[in-house]
């Protein structure tokens, strides 16, 4: 019998659903580390929840890995490059609590409104002070909703119900998708901040959304504001949120995550006009058997060769050997597009040059999808549903072939719309180790690796402004680790593009802007 070891308790709902397929349920729950490598040799399957860490000695250890179940959204704890390397599947439950999570942020935004936790604590300490939490209405006010994925569409359909009038930012969804859901989009975070009585935080956590509720942010507030963050810790800078309560410049808060978890530590938590839960999105009986049963649902069909709708990855016998390589590639070609679109992608044509074009390449759209759509959607995107995610946004994505790609053997080229703006990003693999090389920037011919920090700047083409832009990233500490200088085919402006070992500081992303001569600067992170 094929064995599936489970490493974290499920609902018995997700056990009854292997046990109906044939499989053999290890249970095995609080194994130590030495245990789970044990235990993970000969199964076929891994099942896990949030506590295990499957990393590449894990996977390496699990020689018969043939796929790797996270029962939930999230995949911080899956290594799913090396698992796409070893050839393992990896599957979610990716809608499995997005139900339970959108009724939690109402729920929150309501406690929040008429102060209902310090009420019911006041009142069980002795205490009747009826005008002390006099709360507010939600009918008539307007309700900020950052990030209108999933969850942020269900939350804003319900407060619908409440008579709220609803605005949005999310650079990632165009105007017609919002005007289907009565949705007013703001494009500037500020901006919708400044105009709203209740915000809620819907974003999934990247380089880009750390931070981004600020204290720069918060200074924009309406006076009366509240605000809530049910979606990731970390997105929301918690002590400036606790500064801008406490001194009143907004009305309150209520939040179920936090930077470091767990957390029985805050300045939040001295406030009485904030509400706090420890991650409870989640916590509900259905939530836990949506994701228990969907999850052993995907590993029986992940087992028996069927479909599986929610692989993030794509296994290694899916994809020609030609193929293949371009994978890693394209999904960064994706997360760079996607950078470089400052308004928000609107078309994307790819186009498949050299020999590539003579194979399938369906799967690398699928990869660019992946890479343009995971740092701006609330939810793992997959193979399986990045195309129904980039339509819900509004893209409008098509694919050119040709067995010519002029200077090189293959060539992966994107070219699109952004706020009404053209961007254009083309890369290769050259040599026996398939090196990854970025080609092209908005025209400009480069020449440079992909790297995890990037820097893009567009400049004016005149002596000094290549040592300039050294000198301001040098005294930063900035080290380069490649960098490569294009020109337009006019030569009005140039181009630099620049691999960095760390991040770079947005304050020196902005000196860089700040710069004369230097037309714009943008860092990027293609992790």
């Amino acid at each position: 019998m094929t064995r599936i070891l489970i490493a974290e308790e499920l609902a018995d709902g997700a056990l009854e659903t292997l046990r109906a397929q044939g499989l053999e349920a290890d249970v095995r729950l609080g194994m130590d580390r030495a245990a789970l490598l044990e235990a993970v040799a000969g199964a076929s399957a891994l099942v896990v929840r949030s506590a295990t860490q499957v990393d590449d000695e894990v996977l390496a250890a699990g020689t018969d890995l043939v796929v790797v179940g996270r029962a939930g959204i999230g995949l911080d704890n899956v290594d799913v490059e090396a698992a796409t390397r070893r050839g393992v599947m990896v599957v979610n439950a990716p809608q499995s609590n997005v139900l339970s999570a959108a009724e939690h942020t109402l729920a929150l935004l309501l406690a929040q409104a008429r102060n209902i936790p310090s009420a019911n604590a006041d009142l069980k300490a002795g205490n009747w002070n009826r005008s002390t939490w006099k709360g507010v209405e939600l009918h008539g006010k307007t309700l900020g909703v950052v990030g209108l994925g999933r969850i942020g569409v269900l939350v804003a359909q319900r407060a619908l119900a409440f008579g709220m009038r609803l605005t949005a930012y999310d650079p990632f969804v165009s105007a017609d998708r919002a005007r289907q859901l009565g949705v007013e989009l703001i494009e500037d975070l500020g901006d919708l901040v400044a105009g709203a009585d209740f915000v809620v935080v819907h974003l999934p956590k990247t380089p880009d959304t750390a931070g981004l509720i600020d204290a720069e942010v918060l200074a924009r507030a309406k006076p009366g504001l509240r605000l809530v963050n049910t979606a990731r810790g970390g997105i929301v800078d918690e002590v400036a949120l606790a500064d801008a309560v406490a001194d009143g410049r907004i009305a309150g808060a209520a939040l179920d995550v936090f930077a470091e978890e767990p957390t029985t530590e805050s300045p939040l938590f001295d406030l009485d006009n904030v509400v706090v839960t420890p991650h409870l999105g989640a916590s509900t009986a259905e939530a836990q058997d949506k994701a228990g049963r969907t999850i052993a649902d995907q590993v029986a069909r992940a087992l028996s060769g069927e479909l599986v709708p929610f692989a993030v990855n794509v296994a290694a016998t899916d994809v020609a050997e030609t193929v293949r390589p371009f994978l890693a590639l394209a999904e960064r070609l994706g997360a760079l597009f996607a950078a470089l679109a400052d308004g928000g992608v609107e078309t994307v044509d790819i186009s498949y040059e050299g020999q590539i074009a003579d194979y399938d390449c369906g799967v690398l759209t699928l990869a660019i999808l992946r890479g343009m759509l995971a740092r701006v959607v609330d939810e793992p995107v997959s193979f399986v549903n990045a195309p129904q995610l980039a339509s819900e946004r509004g893209i409008h994505v098509s694919e050119t072939t040709s067995s010519s790609a002029h200077d090189y053997v293959n060539l992966v080229s994107l070219r699109g719309t952004a706020g009404g703006e053209e961007v254009h990003v083309a890369g290769t693999l050259y040599g026996k180790q398939d090196a990854q090389r970025i080609v092209a920037i908005d025209d400009h011919v480069v020449d440079l690796p992909p790297s995890r920090h990037m820097i893009v700047v567009r400049n004016e083409d005149r002596p000094g402004m290549i040592g300039r832009v050294g000198t301001i990233l040098g005294e930063a500490g900035a080290n380069i680790a490649d960098m490569d200088v294009g020109r337009t085919p006019g030569g009005v402006a140039a181009l630099m593009a620049i691999s960095t070992a760390a991040a770079v500081p947005d304050d020196v992303v902005k000196a860089l802007r700040a710069e004369p001569g230097i037309i714009s600067a943008r860092g990027i992170d293609l992790d």
